[in-house]
């Protein structure tokens, strides 16, 4: 009987997990199609955090991968031409090439298209963001220049070393570096300028693809919503409460307990004037 209890014990120790995951997965499901109806959209979130998703309760970290970008490419392809699609946003960015993929899909589509970033959307997902009519940013989100990275450096970095050294002295693989920086930078550019909507002017594109990828920042400075604005980007702040209540949905479990607290009535207390 002993046994039997203990046995019991891990076997339920062992599904929970998939059991909260699957909950999760249907709370999810029907908050988006309740976002849907209300915008008669089209629904796609991109939203990486950490979850507890495998058997023993690891906590995974996801990116901006090929993955991503097939499943997204699928479902703009389903998606009627003339359909709003709202894409939710929270990345930390990602392999350059998905994330040009999903853009590239996005820019096609005859729709109008609306990027919510509640929070964050850097690197490959301001790259995604930027092919939006609209972009949708919490007060306080931000997004991220799309410098390109060789290597472990940023490729303006690379290139600059070329204007503080003569040429006799630096090496071959500096040069090498250089020259694949130069095209990297080049072709982001031409990127972000076939991106970009159509309501913008030609000279406010090669103003944003310029500062965006030429190393006036580095790669993790964060451009919040007045800095966007200046760059003549089409940003708005007015996220609705269901984007923050999906976001809730999606739990990042990186400790066992949270740091935060707050206390739920404080406001209430206030009111009353205790």
């Amino acid at each position: 009987m002993f046994w039997y209890i203990i046995f019991l014990f891990f076997m339920i120790s062992a599904v929970q997990p998939a059991i909260k995951q699957a909950a999760l997965k249907a709370s999810r499901q029907k908050l988006i199609s309740n976002i849907e109806k209300k915008n008669n959209s089209r629904v796609i979130t991109l939203i990486h955090r950490q979850e507890t998703i495998t058997l023993l309760g690891l906590p995974v970290m996801r990116y901006i991968d090929i993955n991503d970008s097939e499943r997204i490419i699928s479902i703009i392809q389903m998606t009627d031409p003339d359909i709003p699609i709202d894409v939710i946003l929270h990345t930390p960015g990602g392999l350059a090439l998905a994330a040009l993929q999903i853009a590239s899909a996005l820019k096609k589509h005859k729709g109008k298209v609306t990027v919510y970033v509640p929070y964050y959307a850097m690197s490959g997902g301001t790259l995604i963001a930027l092919t939006a009519d609209e972009i949708v940013m919490g007060e306080h989100s931000t997004l991220g220049p799309v410098d390109p990275q060789i290597g472990q450096y940023p490729a303006p970095s690379i290139v600059n070393v070329l204007k503080q050294k003569d040429i006799s002295d630096i090496d071959d693989e500096t040069l090498i570096l250089a020259d694949i920086s130069k095209k990297a930078i080049n072709q982001m550019e031409n990127c972000i300028l076939n991106l970009l909507p159509d309501r913008y002017s030609d000279e406010e594109k090669r103003n944003i693809a310029k500062i965006l990828t030429q190393g006036q920042w580095t790669h993790d400075f964060p451009i919040g919503v007045d800095t966007a604005r200046s760059l003549g980007l089409n940003v708005n702040t007015h996220v609705p409460k269901e984007i923050y209540e999906l976001m809730n949905l999606f739990p990042q479990p990186i400790r066992n307990a949270s740091e935060v607290k707050y206390e739920p009535k404080y406001r209430e207390k206030q009111e009353n004037g205790n």
